[in-house]
């Protein structure tokens, strides 16, 4: 059994992670987990607005949200806090499917979204209150410029308020670390503590830092069971190969998720 000696990167691009969310993956991972995609849904969402402040937002704060996919999260900041919300993702088929979304919304002009990269902001220095992100910088390749990107479109003051995939506390073996890799077609994760220090070495001042791993296995729990019990469906919809490789995937994430190869992990950080 060879254990890895340290993490690995993997050879996924923007495009392997567009056409998944573009095509059965995207609705795949919407069944799992709703219109949210992430971890925990409009409740992981309060969560870390009260954290970050955003009950406290006055209402011409604007949020930067980098992978905003569906845009749940950002209907939901703009609806209950009455921020603005700028919404960035790198797939224009994701971001129009945001948009029709939010259409006719009463509060959709609180919102914009944009097509662009978390490694090369759209928008000025200085522009925003808070930068956001949901269980999706696991899909950006170079955490260290994203971090410092976000600290560019910062304000003076703003906050860093994110939640993220990790590397759990004990090491995976090579062959499982690729497995889990290649199956959500991730090209970097980080750790707990590696994404501390990446913040930090940027110049924020970090407040706040949790493991959240067992909440993240209970919820692989859910979708294990929710993944099964839409097997007839998805079978319909897909094919077999499809759900079985799907439900081989994320018995794969279930089962490190509960030896704590992998966790989730949340942070919070302010740009003095």
């Amino acid at each position: 059994m060879i254990i890895m000696a340290e993490h690995k990167k993997y050879d996924f691009s923007v495009n392997d992670v567009s056409e998944v969310y573009a095509g059965p993956g995207g609705q795949l991972w919407e069944l799992l987990m709703g219109e949210q995609i992430h971890v925990g849904g409009a409740e992981q969402t309060d969560i870390l607005a009260k954290k970050a402040g955003v009950e406290k937002a006055e209402e011409n704060f604007i949020l930067l949200d980098i992978c905003s996919a569906l845009g749940g999260p950002a209907r939901q900041l703009a609806e209950k806090y009455k921020i603005n919300v700028v919404g960035l993702d790198i797939t224009p088929e994701i971001v129009e499917e945001a948009k029709k979304r939010t259409e006719g919304k009463p509060y959709a002009n609180k919102i914009e979204y944009r097509v662009g990269s978390g490694l090369d902001i759209p928008a000025h220095a200085n522009t925003f209150d808070i930068v956001w992100g949901q269980d999706a910088w696991c899909y950006i390749r170079d955490k260290a410029r994203l971090i410092e990107e976000a600290w560019r479109v910062l304000k003076s003051g703003g906050m860093l308020a994110f939640t993220d995939w990790i590397w759990g506390p004990v090491l995976p073996t090579e062959e499982e670390s690729d497995f889990l890799m290649e199956f959500m077609v991730f090209p970097d994760l980080q750790t707990l503590d590696g994404y501390a220090k990446i913040i930090e070495n940027t110049g924020y001042k970090l407040i706040e830092k949790e493991d959240l791993g067992k909440d993240f296995a209970k919820h692989m729990d859910i979708y294990v069971s929710i993944l099964q019990d839409n097997k007839e469906n998805i079978e319909k919809g897909f094919g077999l190969e499809l759900y079985e490789a799907a439900e081989n995937g994320v018995l794969a994430w279930h089962k490190a998720a509960h030896e704590k190869r992998v966790s989730r992990g949340l942070w919070i950080a302010n740009k003095p």
